[in-house]
């Protein structure tokens, strides 16, 4: 399979991610909620145990240790193509697995490199060439916002860690989620939504709208 930058690899007849903006959170503060996002995960990702590296997650395509290098992926795309790097500039570099004997440390480094690249100057408005688009600097911050929230979810599913996500972290995401949630699920790299009972918590509609249940 090939992989979106950002996003879970494409699996064949699937269409691409939208190309959508959003209005419901200002801009500014998209680069932010990203920074907070990856640090909620790098706690998570400090703490799973030894013996769950190999255990099984929510997304199917991977392990613990395959979404991890998922994210640190993402995370290294982000830097390279929010600075202005296009895809084929970048070639196969970040193919394989980047994790080596110290998974934590490769995902924190790649997190620091993924925030400043957004935090650059001019980076939210700056055209990004993503494999889904170009697209802003903020609607891709956006998109990755998303990815590494709820990957977090899953990671913290399968190794037995607390799943509750930060409440002000949920909210953000539905915002930037919602206007765009159609199309991202028409994009087929997000399961169905599930319905979800009355009174459900912001975090559960979240989840149930992504095809998780949580």
């Amino acid at each position: 399979m090939t992989a979106a930058p950002g996003f879970p690899p494409l699996r064949r007849g699937i269409r691409r991610p939208p190309q959508t903006t959003f209005t419901g959170l200002p801009v500014t503060t998209v680069a932010e909620w990203h920074a907070r996002a990856l640090d909620a995960t790098g706690r998570l990702i400090a703490a799973i145990p030894a013996d769950r590296w190999q255990a099984s997650t929510p997304c199917p395509d991977w392990d613990v240790r395959g979404l991890v290098n998922h994210l640190v992926a993402g995370n290294l795309w982000a830097a390279e193509l929010g600075s202005g790097a296009t895809i084929d500039q970048v070639g196969d570099r970040l193919a394989g697995d980047l994790l080596g004997a110290d998974p934590v440390a490769e995902y924190a480094t790649s997190a620091t490199s993924a925030t400043e690249a957004f935090r650059l100057p001019g980076a939210l408005e700056r055209s990004c060439a993503v494999s889904y688009g170009p697209v802003t600097g903020s609607v891709y911050a956006g998109h990755r916002f998303i990815d590494v929230l709820i990957h977090g979810w899953d990671l913290a599913t399968a190794t037995g860690q607390d799943a509750t996500l930060e409440t002000d972290l949920v909210r953000a995401c539905r915002e930037v989620l919602e206007p765009q949630l159609a199309a991202l699920l028409a994009s087929g790299m997000f399961g169905q939504s599930l319905p979800v009972p009355a009174g459900a918590s912001e975090q559960v509609r979240l989840l149930a709208a992504l095809g998780r249940k949580g």
